[in-house]
């Protein structure tokens, strides 16, 4: 396990947990546009430690717990403190920490009771992901640039943002029960 943390594509996803505090700093401190121009390098560090896992064959079980915790570090955390400084409503980010703790208290239990070990994301898991993305860059676009189109885009996305946590929580309950019922637990 410590040689894959040397490898490229792990070091890129721990880049992006040193993204995090600095962009939840900007935030804070009003300063929009270096929040933006964060976000958007540790959005291009999510897709390049994919590409480079797959380029170099550099998968690892150390990468694939890696990846979603920083993203669901960056993720919550910009929910989070974009609604303490009013500009997301708490209803959304209520939603989203709502299905983010019912999955992993899930997954908790079943990696300690049952030994269970299946948990892929789902398609709406990986449309949920987008769409809160999607809504995080807009939310730092309309506080950097305003605007009635993108003011009309934020909205629209998160309220998708809303819905998709909602369905996708729900369906990755349904999913793993699937799984677990045909006995797939790994």
């Amino acid at each position: 396990m410590k040689s894959d943390l040397l490898l490229t594509p792990n070091q890129i996803t721990l880049m992006r947990f040193v993204f995090v505090p600095f962009i939840i700093i900007c935030v804070l401190d009003g300063h929009w546009r270096a929040a933006l121009v964060l976000f958007v390098i540790a959005g291009i560090s999510d897709g390049l430690d994919g590409l480079a896992a797959r380029m170099l064959h550099q998968r690892t079980l150390l990468g694939e717990y890696l990846d979603p915790i920083a993203d669901k570090l960056l993720l919550s955390g910009l929910f989070l403190v974009l609604s303490m400084v009013h500009r997301i409503p708490w209803r959304y980010t209520v939603m989203v920490f709502s299905r983010d703790i019912c999955i992993v208290a899930t997954a908790a239990l079943l990696y300690t009771a049952a030994d269970y070990r299946n948990f892929r994301p789902s398609f709406l898991g990986k449309a949920n992901t987008a769409a809160q993305v999607a809504a995080l860059f807009f939310v730092l676009l309309h506080a950097v640039a305003g605007g009635l189109w993108v003011d009309s885009v934020r909205r629209s996305l998160l309220w998708l943002a809303f819905a998709l946590a909602l369905l996708s929580g729900i369906h990755y309950i349904l999913l793993t029960g699937q799984r677990m019922k045909r006995g797939e637990t790994r």
